[in-house]
């Protein structure tokens, strides 16, 4: 079988890490053949860099009952949700306790997209300063922002203006990209991550919609996946086709077993020497009617699509 899948630096921190990270929200349910099938492909795909967060559910458990005979394999990043100071302290020593570790490779401020919730934040009283004192008492290594939505890189990129964050985290897949000024605004964000190290982490990858009927969303995962296998393939190597970006997998198990395989099947030089690549995959997602997850007025997950006309 194709693999193992290549690791380039990440960002200014040192860490050679695997082009692709596991998205380990798919762990929210700490069901242990979950956990012992997602460690396996993890460990036959050569995949040293987790992401999880506070608040998916029981997930940083879940990657906690690996740390204490596997923690020097992975690049270990977590997330907290807080804003203020007292509560990104306590939350970042409660991520510590659940993922059984003395030390997080990258504390990430969680969806740092509202302005208002930004502006606390980034303030004296706010989530920044606690997760600045756990990385100079050796907690935490290094600081990243995560979010979603339109206006998500425009606003990374007021996040890195004001502090010196060492990476980064959004949206990128062909239907986002078309959204008016997205890709422009993403663009403007990676020239400023490769200029600084920042390391561009990229999610979404394989999403095809948002669940037109959401009865069906019985997998753990908020939007519908690319099944195909052929398109699946495209948009995957659509997002390893930018050498600075990082693909970050989607919360649903099946997902992320193809997202590995066909990850571990890309080679740069075959994508560069087939022009039509991008055109075969906009020709496919329109054939399965795929549609950006965020849309003007539609930036947030927990917000459902209008019904159709």
């Amino acid at each position: 079988m194709p693999g193992p899948i290549p690791h380039v630096p990440f960002g200014r921190t040192g860490h050679a890490s695997s082009r692709v990270v596991f998205g380990a929200a798919a762990l929210m349910a700490d069901n242990p053949k979950i956990n012992e099938r997602a460690f396996a492909l993890l460990f036959e795909y050569g995949i040293d860099h987790i992401d999880v967060a506070a608040s998916y559910g029981r997930a940083e458990e879940a990657v906690g009952r690996y740390m204490p005979a596997h923690r020097d394999a992975f690049f270990l990043a977590t997330k907290t949700g807080e804003r203020g100071y007292a509560g990104a302290r306590d939350e970042i020593r409660r991520s510590l306790d659940r993922l059984r570790t003395d030390r997080i490779d990258l504390l990430q401020l969680h969806n740092l997209r509202e302005p208002a919730e930004r502006a606390l934040a980034l303030s004296e009283d706010g989530a920044l300063r606690a997760a600045v004192e756990a990385r100079d008492e050796g907690l935490v290594r290094f600081l990243g922002v995560t979010g979603h939505g339109l206006g998500i890189a425009r606003a990374h990129l007021d996040s890195l203006e004001h502090f010196p964050f060492d990476a980064v985290l959004l949206p990128y897949n062909a239907p986002v990209l078309a959204q008016p000024g997205y890709a422009a605004d993403f663009e403007a964000l990676a020239a400023v991550c490769r200029a600084r190290g920042v390391a561009l982490q990229t999610i979404k990858a394989v999403a095809r919609r948002r669940w037109a009927d959401p009865a069906r969303a019985t997998r753990r995962c908020w939007y519908e996946p690319i099944e195909d296998e052929r398109a699946l393939e495209l948009a995957v190597h659509f997002v390893l086709a930018r050498p600075d970006a990082f693909l970050n997998t989607s919360s649903d198990l099946v997902t992320l077993e193809r997202t590995l395989a066909a990850a571990a099947r890309f080679d740069p030089a075959e994508w560069a020497a087939r022009p039509d690549a991008a055109g075969e995959l906009a020709r496919a997602l329109a054939a399965m009617d795929a549609r950006s997850l965020f849309e003007p007025g539609l930036d947030d997950p927990r917000i459902a699509p209008a019904p159709p006309a």
